[in-house]
């Protein structure tokens, strides 16, 4: 019988991380957005901080046209 491998082989090569997308600012929609994230981070709620980027990454793309 044969000991089952519980490593990865090779290593881990991570990416330096984005940076966080910024409110267009005469917008309502991502000032609200960036005071969720704003908040989520205050209570040390990163994953809800990571939520709040991608919406506002979302928001951006399909209402502001930024790539």
């Amino acid at each position: 019988m044969s000991t089952p491998k519980t490593t990865m082989s090779g290593p881990v090569n991570l990416t330096t991380p984005l940076q966080e997308p910024n409110a267009v600012s005469s917008c309502q929609e991502c000032l609200g957005i960036t005071l969720i994230r704003t908040n989520a981070r205050s209570v040390g709620d990163y994953s809800k901080v990571s939520d709040a980027n991608v919406v506002l990454l979302t928001h951006l793309r399909e209402d502001h046209g930024v790539q």
